[in-house]
């Protein structure tokens, strides 16, 4: 396990900020700062009594994606997170936070462990995207994301997500069905990377700062469309100034679960119930448009997130 970092407090070596405004492409750089808190940063600072459950009982165990059972806020709960390094040993260990289809059938079944014993998920999202390679693909890469994705779809306990430097693709949203999604202000969340966006539009890897104000994937930009719940402001990167930054989105995740206590209550028989058709509500809301004709010049459709 790594040790926490919480108590770092100077400007890592890396260029820390920009020095004027923040544009997108910033954001995405100041996401992917290798000093930024990790997911076991967090739980050493947020969690008491951290038990970390291995393996997906089928293949092996995933060092990418951590898990386990540990008090946060009062209450047990299960927390999921993606794990990278902080220097290129470590990012070898974890795969540079690139989950491989054993960790995804791993968090699958502690998914089914929550939902059997009534217990809250927390997750903690950080990666660059699902490991892309030929033996993820062949051990069904795509199947293990789509089976996590349903059973968080379906499981009948409160889920807290949170975006705490880069949100990419399936690799993040296998962990991300959640009822409340929380995002650091300095995070990204897109579904694929703006340098893969570029090559894709532009066929120009370069053209990535003009991919990443195009995707609208600052949390900024996700609370306006009603993809984040809340948005958990950084005053000062979160590499600069981690113990601050992890305390930060340590009360936001116990505020949200206790509001979420409060509105599903555990002892209620209907809870899962509920929690199921509002999730489901949620996640169908993303997407929705509207649209608006400028006749006065003739102008085309317009179309607004709703």
């Amino acid at each position: 396990m790594s040790s926490s970092r919480a108590d770092v407090t100077t400007a890592s070596p890396t260029p820390s900020r920009p020095t004027g405004p923040i544009s997108a492409w910033d954001r995405v750089k100041l996401a992917r700062n290798p000093a930024r808190p990790h997911t076991l940063d967090y739980l050493a600072e947020l969690a008491r009594d951290f038990v970390e459950l291995h393996g997906d009982r089928s293949f092996g165990d995933d060092p990418a994606l951590v898990g386990g059972l540990a008090q946060v806020g009062g209450r047990t709960v299960l927390v999921l997170g993606h794990q990278k390094g902080t220097n290129t040993k470590e990012n070898i260990a974890r795969n540079f936070g690139m989950v491989r289809p054993e960790g995804y059938r791993k968090a699958e079944r502690l998914l089914r462990h929550a939902g059997k014993f009534g217990l809250p998920v927390v997750t903690f999202i950080d990666t660059p995207g699902a490991e892309p390679g030929i033996g993820s693909e062949e051990r069904g890469q795509g199947t293990a994301i789509a089976e996590s994705l349903l059973t968080m779809a379906d499981l009948g306990v409160p889920i807290v997500a949170a975006v705490v430097g880069e949100g990419g693709s399936g690799g993040a949203l296998a962990i991300g069905v959640a009822d409340r999604i929380l995002m650091l202000e300095n995070a990204v969340y897109a579904v694929a990377s703006p340098e893969a966006c570029a090559a894709i539009l532009w066929k120009d890897a370069t053209k990535a700062p003009e991919a990443a104000e195009t995707m609208r994937i600052t949390a900024a930009e996700l609370a306006r469309f009603g993809i984040v719940d809340e948005v958990i402001p950084e005053p000062v990167p979160a590499h600069e100034r981690p113990r601050e930054t992890i305390l930060a989105v340590g009360a936001a995740i116990t505020a949200h679960l206790d509001a979420l206590d409060a509105r599903y209550p555990p002892a209620d028989p209907a809870t899962p119930d509920r929690l199921r058709a509002d999730r489901y509500a949620k996640f169908r809301r993303i997407g929705t448009w509207r649209e608006s004709v400028r006749r006065e010049r003739g102008l085309p459709v317009e179309l607004a997130a709703i």
